[in-house]
């Protein structure tokens, strides 16, 4: 069959004429599990190993590819690199890079038969993110004319579309990091995170509270607004950690976060009230669905007890409860400086904040559910590590039980985790994401229970993003078929939207 010219690319619709099969060469394809992302020039797809076992020097020099129709016009271009290393995403070495206008195609490529092949795609800023692109490299041709069918792993080579909400370095921020997310009763997603104007570093430094707003279920996002900015000087008076929540009753939305006025966060706080002695939990809010923002009200006098050395909350989310009370997770770090999850509430829409005692000892970031009416369930941060504890409360954090699953259900790696309540086909389910690792921040995944946090299958689990990351995530249910998880890559922050039923069917 005769090759023809396509943007300078040798395509043609079907697979390329065989001449031979050459077994003494293997290649072995696994896919890369990971959104393709809007705003992202990297999106690994798979690895190609070539292995030539023969003593003499192969070259290739076509690579015939399948592509799902459905995405084709989403996809800006696919480009194949070459990589002395496996799992190192250079773009140092590209060998082809083209644009597919057909299930079927086949590309030039100049490579040799004893190393890896990368394959990546790029997404056209019109690419909509609820369809999933689907690449496969079927063979590959020998300068000699030999055929090299490629061995595909038994793994999904399907990988859904997503967008970068922030990217590291845009409008002059450095790292963004501390994702938040809800929705509120217009269907408005409002996504908080911190802005780390200098580096990558914790409070304190010179970072504010931003926020991003959706109208239209994530697929695209208004200009990030700051929220929280604690006027100056601008470094060693930052504020961080935010944690979002949405009241029905009032339609207000409410942001708290850790002020740190000098090096007064974690490290540097001491017993007292003052700035000058102790981080500041500080709150703003917005009654117009996240177009407009109060200025920063501080609480730290009413919910902090003088002789713990620092209160703030667990960043991610915080709930409203079937009464009406608000609550957000927090944390404390007592007089000797242990630091213990708690929670702080309000029974008047924000007026007065009370806080809890605390759930257990050496743990920090939590979230919460409420798993019916008037009981609490509190899921944290352990600092013994391996695994996430767990511990709930029928009397506003009085006294808490530690549950059954604390220290052996949910795999962590001394990390933030999001933890929601949903509804799906009348049902209630809970969701958690988290880096799925008890060792490494990598492998951000999402696990549905449908028994109030009882048990946690693996056929309801469902890894979202291979790759090594910061490891924060903040999800939210979008409408009654979709959740959305907002997580951190290296210094920017991604959004997908996860139809439920993939998880629950």
């Amino acid at each position: 069959m005769k090759l023809r010219t396509f943007l300078g690319l040798l395509c043609m619709a079907n697979a390329f004429p065989v001449v031979a099969q050459d077994a003494n060469i293997m290649v072995n394809s696994v896919p890369v599990t990971a959104p393709v992302l809007k705003g992202r020039a990297v999106n690994p797809l798979a690895w190609l190993s070539i292995e030539n076992r023969s003593d003499k020097e192969v070259t290739i020099k076509y690579i015939s590819f399948y592509v799902n129709a459905s995405t084709i016009q989403d996809v800006e271009h696919l480009e194949i690199y070459a990589a002395d290393t496996l799992h190192h995403f250079s773009t140092s070495k590209l060998l082809c890079s083209f644009t597919p206008v057909h299930k079927h195609m086949t590309v030039e490529i100049k490579a040799t038969a004893k190393q890896y092949i990368w394959i990546n795609a790029v997404l056209k800023k019109s690419a909509n993110i609820d369809h999933v692109l689907e690449v496969h490299a079927i063979s590959l041709l020998t300068g000699e004319g030999r055929q090299l069918r490629v061995k595909e792993a038994a793994a999904s080579y399907t990988e859904r579309m997503g967008i970068v909400l922030r990217k590291a370095g845009e409008n002059g921020v450095h790292t963004y990091r501390i994702p938040g997310l809800i929705t509120t009763d217009q269907g408005t997603l409002i996504a908080v995170y911190d802005a780390r104007y200098n580096s990558s570093r914790d409070l304190p430094g010179n970072i504010d509270i931003a926020m991003s707003r959706s109208t239209d279920g994530g697929r695209t996002w208004q200009p990030m607004k700051i929220i929280m900015n604690m006027g100056l000087p601008k470094e060693n008076n930052g504020v961080g950690d935010p944690s979002v929540l949405f009241d029905p009753v009032t339609k207000k939305i409410w942001v708290a976060a850790l002020w740190s006025k000098g090096n007064h966060a974690i490290a540097g706080s001491k017993p007292g009230l003052s700035p000058e002695e102790t981080g500041q939990f500080v709150l703003v809010n917005s009654e117009d669905d996240g177009i407009t923002w109060s200025s920063p009200i501080n609480i730290t006098s009413q919910v902090k007890n003088p002789s713990w050395h620092i209160l703030f909350q667990g960043p991610g989310n915080g709930i409203a409860m079937h009464n009406g009370t608000l609550v957000f997770p927090a944390q404390y770090w007592d007089e000797n400086r242990l630091p213990h999850s708690t929670i702080i509430y309000s029974e008047d829409h924000g007026g007065n904040w009370k806080t809890a005692s605390g759930a257990k000892p050496n743990t920090t970031e939590s979230q919460l559910v409420e798993t019916s009416p008037g009981t609490l369930m509190l899921n944290m941060r352990d600092n013994r590590g391996e695994f996430r504890s767990v511990a709930t409360t029928t009397d506003m954090g009085g006294y808490w039980t530690e549950h059954f699953t604390s220290q052996s259900a949910l795999p962590d790696p001394v990390c933030q985790g999001s933890f929601i309540k949903a509804m799906f086909k009348g049902k209630s389910v809970l969701f958690f994401s988290n880096p799925n690792s008890s060792h490494h921040r990598d492998s951000i995944t999402i696990k549905a229970s449908t028994d109030m946090g009882n048990t946690w299958p693996s056929a309801t689990q469902l890894l979202v993003d291979e790759r090594e990351c910061y490891g924060y995530s903040a999800l939210t249910q979008i409408d009654e078929n979709t959740i959305g998880i907002l997580y951190e890559g290296v210094g920017e922050l991604y959004f997908v939207r996860i139809p439920i039923k993939t998880m629950l069917r």
